[in-house]
């Protein structure tokens, strides 16, 4: 069996009494990093060996954890902090697990995204989890344009010496006025909840050099649609209608498109004159 196991995201007080019980009585625990690991075992005076599973390694580690699961071990997975797979490779253990039909039982514990999102003050019924942003190159920015129109909370986490290039992409894609949250430190402290929006949170940590791991919560994209002039009306309904289509038809397309009643929109395009589109109105 494998133990998917939480582990505190800082302050040692929020390890389970479940947590310490499972790696307690396991066979062997798979840790991101032993060393990090090991302070947290000693905390809790847990003899369990340890041996190392990190993204270096998964390829050479993976068949070794497989085969001592086939041999009727027990086996914890623990990151650094929060929950396994998060965020780090642990997934694909799990998924190879899953696949030799060897069961995966999860011990929950803190998790810095949703700690973040549950004190930020931002909707929490809707949210997407993006981790860390590709660091740079094209893979950077088509991720920031795929999250533009996004109307779900967003979560981020990001280092203190990149957070605040990643403040300033998120205002060339985002712009200056979504509501942000950065929380870092989390737990720990020194913990900290800033609030405002992009551009107040350049101005602020441009002037404060940021310090500590950094989560970002980021208001959704507003779904309300942009109030068009009569101009912009008129230049939509002319463009319609010049594929053929009739003042009716225009208005009624135009209609679905802004949710303007259609009448209104009709009163509208008969003030277009019939030269502007090629084919006979039909009205």
């Amino acid at each position: 069996m494998l133990y998917v196991v939480g582990t505190p995201i800082g302050n040692l007080q929020d390890m389970t009494f479940r947590a310490v019980e499972i790696l307690q009585s396991v066979d062997l625990i798979a840790a991101e990093d032993t060393r990090h690991t090991g302070k947290l075992l000693q905390h809790f005076q847990i003899k369990t060996p340890q041996v190392s599973y990190h993204e270096h390694n998964h390829d050479q580690r993976l068949p070794e954890l497989l085969n001592r699961l086939g041999q009727g071990n027990t086996i914890a997975l623990v990151t650094d902090a929060g929950m396994p797979g998060i965020s780090d490779p642990g997934y694909k253990l799990v998924k190879a697990v899953i696949e030799e039909g060897i069961s995966v039982v999860p011990i929950p514990g803190a998790t810095a995204g949703i700690t973040a999102l549950s004190a930020a003050g931002l909707p929490t019924d809707r949210f997407v989890f993006e981790g860390f942003l590709p660091t740079k190159g094209q893979s950077r920015k088509k991720r920031l344009d795929s999250l533009k129109g996004e109307p779900r909370t967003l979560i981020l986490y990001e280092g203190p010496h990149r957070v605040l290039n990643t403040l300033r992409d998120l205002a060339n894609c985002l712009g200056e006025n979504r509501r942000i949250v950065l929380a870092r430190e989390l737990t720990k402290l020194h913990e900290e909840f800033w609030r405002g929006t992009i551009g107040e949170a350049i101005a602020h940590f441009t002037q404060l050099e940021p310090k500590g791991e950094f989560t970002l919560v980021i208001g959704g994209a507003s779904q309300q649609k942009p109030m068009l002039s009569k101009a912009e009306l008129e230049a939509q309904l002319t463009e319609i209608m010049a594929q053929g289509v009739s003042r009716s038809q225009a208005s009624r397309q135009l209609a679905k498109l802004t949710q303007l009643p259609r009448r209104q929109l009709y009163q509208l395009a008969l003030t277009i004159p019939s030269s502007v589109f090629p084919v006979k109105d039909q009205d």
